[in-house]
């Protein structure tokens, strides 16, 4: 009786996690090759390969097919390949598919659930509403004073040294740079966290972002693929101590400003500003979504809320991306001098660089394009389906097929930026892909490092500006060049975000006038 009793719970065990992975091959769909519990997540959990390569496997799995189908443990993932299919999923169909798959428990981390990036249906379009006039090329306008004052003393204190040429580490440099420009520009706080190296904001802000370790590996992949586990365990995504400090600050600065009519170029004063005249939100704003039907004000956790995720964004993604365009212009010698002689002629004799002069250098626009196409923010992003979606791929061997609602789709970026049939010769590092004379010949959805369509990253202009501020200042002043500790090859850490075993070692030569 027992043995009958034991074959039974094993076969209903089988069933239950081996017969969902054939969900795909029941429905035409080329998919890859499972694991029974894990699907294909285990080489992620156990840290056998970082995330970018993770998504490239899979887009590279089937070069001929328009979409390849993957699983999250048991649960079914589309990961679309075809440019124009991923056109309907962002733009042209996008009412079905306006949701970020869920993470977690929204009651349990009101920071992370309150925020842009997290929120969903009609509490997503009112909140994008009320925060998208920040964003607007006038309020960046205000913003890049604070941002430009911040990049000025970081250059200035390596100036202040002796040394012709300065070793660094560069994420370590760089990431310190991005903490003291989000806490001046979103928090309301003046931080030099190169002299101050202790200083609680950057430590609560390592804190919020770090998602290194096996254990916060294991942390953040049930969130992220077993939400409904993650609200059993309580976990969440977000340090509590961290998220906990952010709120006392955002709610110290705000009662402070209110009571002494303090109004400061930053975020904090653009988000006030929007929660007293909220039916003034629209000046700037998209106008091709449609408006919500009703004014949502904001509150304080709502806007604690926002400037962690602009913190969580601000930090490490640019951060990093500012270290791999340091790292390739420093292996690029050519394209670093290049660059420099356009600073060289864009800089006023008198006075800093505006935001207008930033905007119109059409080299740093192309390198830091280049930099974002070979090393995105994102190695992908992904949508949830609201209802049942017929896909119809123009590749004669594929036939049309319904997406059930609820299937989560992954759209493969950093697969997409990497595919030498979009990008010829895609391991080199070359502007010249976004000339004038070669930009029209991308292919559209085939470079989005910042996603597209309604829900394309609402900070990206901001991270652009800072970025162009950053190298402007310091390639004005410095040559950036390898040094004996530089790794080449560059080698990514096997984690969820993007990095490099060794660090990016660099060095400061001093341009002497």
């Amino acid at each position: 009786m027992w043995l009958a009793t034991v074959l039974i719970l094993i076969a209903a065990l089988l069933f239950y996690f081996i017969k969902p992975l054939w969900y795909w091959s029941n429905r035409g769909v080329a998919q890859s090759r499972p694991m029974p519990f894990f699907g294909d997540s285990a080489k992620l959990i156990f840290r056998k390969i970082n995330l970018y390569d993770f998504v490239k496997s899979f887009y590279d799995m089937y070069p001929n097919t328009s979409y390849t189908g993957v699983y999250n443990f048991r649960a079914p993932v589309l990961m679309i390949k075809d440019p124009e299919l991923i056109k309907q999923v962002m733009v042209k169909d996008f009412d079905t598919f306006t949701d970020h798959a869920p993470s977690g428990d929204p009651d349990a981390d009101l920071l992370w659930s309150n925020n842009l990036f997290a929120l969903a249906g009609e509490r997503w379009k009112e909140m994008r509403n009320i925060i998208s006039p920040t964003f607007t090329t006038s309020k960046i306008k205000i913003i890049y004073e604070l941002m430009a004052d911040t990049a000025q003393q970081y250059i200035k204190q390596f100036q202040a040294g002796e040394d012709d040429f300065i070793e660094v580490e560069m994420k370590d440099v760089f990431s310190r740079f991005a903490n003291d420009v989000i806490a001046t520009t979103a928090f309301g706080l003046k931080v030099n966290s190169l002299e101050e190296k202790q200083n609680i904001f950057h430590r609560m802000g390592e804190k919020i972002t770090n998602f290194k370790g096996f254990l916060k590996g294991i942390n953040f992949m049930i969130l992220t693929f077993l939400p409904r586990l993650s609200k059993i365990l309580g976990l969440t995504l977000l340090d509590k101590e961290a998220s906990k400090y952010f709120r006392t600050v955002i709610n110290d600065t705000i009662k402070v400003r209110e009571e002494n009519n303090i109004v400061r170029p930053d975020m904090i004063t653009l988000l006030l500003e929007a929660r007293k005249n909220p039916s003034e939100n629209s000046s700037e704003n998209e106008t091709s979504r449609k408006r919500p039907k009703h004014v949502v004000s904001i509150s304080n956790d709502q806007i604690a809320s926002q400037a962690v995720i602009f913190f969580f964004a601000g930090f490490d993604t640019v951060s990093t991306a500012m270290c791999f365009g340091a790292y390739e212009l420093a292996l690029n010698k050519d394209i670093q001098d290049k660059l420099r002689e356009e600073i060289r002629e864009t800089t006023p004799k008198v006075g800093r660089v505006t935001y207008e002069q930033l905007q119109h250098m059409r080299y740093m626009d192309m390198v830091i394009s280049e930099v974002l196409r070979k090393w995105p923010p994102f190695p992908m992003v992904d949508r949830i389906s609201k209802k049942p979606y017929t896909f119809e791929p123009k590749n004669k061997n594929e036939k049309p097929f319904v997406l059930e609602a609820g299937i989560e789709v992954w759209l493969p970026i950093y697969g997409l930026q990497r595919d030498p049939k979009y990008f010829p010769n895609p391991e080199k590092f070359d502007p010249e892909r976004f000339s004038e004379e070669n930009n029209s010949l991308i292919i559209p959805y085939t470079y989005m490092p910042f996603g597209a369509g309604p829900r394309i990253c609402i900070g990206n202009r901001f991270a652009l500006i800072e970025i162009k501020s950053l190298f402007f200042n310091l390639l004005s002043n410095f040559e950036i060049v390898p040094t004996h500790k530089t790794p080449i090859p560059l080698v990514l850490k096997k984690d969820f975000q993007l990095g490099v075993e060794s660090g990016f070692w660099l060095a400061l030569k001093r341009i002497k006038n």
